[in-house]
């Protein structure tokens, strides 16, 4: 075979190969324009789904920012003079009324958030100042139900201490000992050790002293050991 032939023979083949993909294209053209559509509109739906998140987000940080701003803001002492232009609040307790409604707000609109869990912890607490304790109970449990375990050991700590005022000293027993069985960052065994020790004074003086003695042996270089050697030294009966 010369080479002219061969060369007609790789045109004709070259020529039935586009040919069959313009076939095979116009054949699935409707098909291609509805995968493509399809591709276009995800990609949209995604960038949609990712900016509407990130504002809902920025919307939460900044509803709890103003929250903090608020609950951080100092307490009028008597006899002290405030800087010109400082805010203080003369009580806790109305500190806790101007923080605690952008507090359960963040906490309603965007409780899927950490920052939205954290707002619920925090009404929590400005409900604990405000005495009202049914209200503060129960959002201390939904952050401890928050699965996350910082927020959760805080919140454990706290409900405790609401137990404590409202004499259920067995709940807040459990809820110690939980906390110093898997301690966090935000609240190490030796934070729950101490508090503890501190309800059983007196109720279980021995016990008291048997977790201040454990304390001042074990972390003796801690705040909370030196504070175990206090409670010992000054007769922790």
């Amino acid at each position: 075979m010369d080479t002219q032939t061969r060369h007609a023979l790789k045109q004709d083949r070259f020529v039935e190969a586009t040919a069959s993909s313009l076939g095979w294209l116009q054949d699935h053209r409707r098909n291609a324009i509805i995968a493509s559509v399809a591709a276009v509109v995800l990609v949209a739906a995604v960038l949609a789904g990712v900016m509407i998140y990130h504002s809902r987000l920025s919307k939460a940080e900044a509803l709890y920012g103003q929250a903090m701003d608020i609950y951080n803001t100092p307490l009028a002492q008597p006899g002290q003079e405030i800087p010109p232009g400082q805010k203080t609040y003369p009580t806790a307790a109305a500190r806790a009324k101007a923080a605690n409604p952008m507090f359960v707000q963040a906490a309603n609109k965007y409780g899927w958030f950490k920052v939205g869990k954290n707002a619920g912890y925090f009404a929590g607490l400005t409900y604990l100042d405000m005495g009202q304790t049914a209200s503060a109970e129960k959002d201390l449990k939904s952050a401890v139900d928050s699965h996350d375990s910082g927020l959760e050991a805080l919140a454990k700590m706290a409900l405790a201490g609401l137990y404590r005022q409202t004499g259920r000293d067995d709940q807040a027993v459990d809820l110690y000992k939980q906390v110093i069985k898997h301690p966090t960052i935000t609240v190490p065994a030796a934070a729950a050790q101490l508090e503890l020790a501190g309800l059983y004074e007196v109720k279980n003086p021995a016990e008291a002293k048997k977790i201040y003695a454990q304390l001042k042996d074990h972390d003796k270089d801690t705040v909370a050991g030196q504070i175990a050697a206090q409670k010992l030294g000054g007769g922790a009966e």
